[in-house]
């Protein structure tokens, strides 16, 4: 059962969505520039008058001002659905660390604290042989001692 505040908030969202997708095409970008060619041209027969000017001026700031709010509308939806979909990966793969799942809600210190981390594993890649090697955060360091121990082992066994 939908309310009606809900229900205005999916017409905004249905509206900014078509909005944008029209705004964003080729048609869009002609008629766009047609307009701004009347405009040139009409300019010597209103003398290149202040009005004239204040014309253009204030369409576009209007439009300018409307399109950021609807263009962030449907960015926001985006990025929440890439944000869903990076979460579902990362907690139905069994050697994803479950602590990133949700991470768009941690604090920048908190995700510079996970960065560091990656950049660890990228050092610990950097020493494997295979570029098909991978490492979690959370057994980046035991795996690593695991497979530098197995190495070892083989080099004596080869011996």
């Amino acid at each position: 059962m939908k309310n009606s505040k809900n229900n205005g908030s999916n017409t905004f969202e249905k509206f900014a969505t078509h909005v944008c997708k029209m705004t964003g095409s080729t048609p869009a970008f002609i008629i766009a520039l047609l307009i701004v060619i009347i405009w040139a041209i009409t300019g010597p027969f209103f003398n290149f008058s202040e009005t004239w000017q204040l014309v253009i001026n204030t369409g576009t700031t209007i439009i300018t001002f409307l399109m950021v709010f609807l263009i962030q509308k449907a960015q926001n939806k985006d990025s929440l659905a890439i944000q869903l979909k990076l979460n579902e990966l990362v907690a139905s793969n069994e050697f994803s660390s479950n602590r990133l799942v949700d991470i768009e809600s941690m604090t920048e210190e908190e995700m510079i604290i996970i960065q560091k981390y990656y950049h660890r594993l990228s050092e610990l890649s950097k020493k494997e042989e295979s570029l098909q090697t991978s490492h979690s955060i959370d057994e980046a360091h035991h795996l690593h001692a695991l497979k530098s121990k197995t190495k070892s082992k083989r080099s004596v066994t080869k011996k």
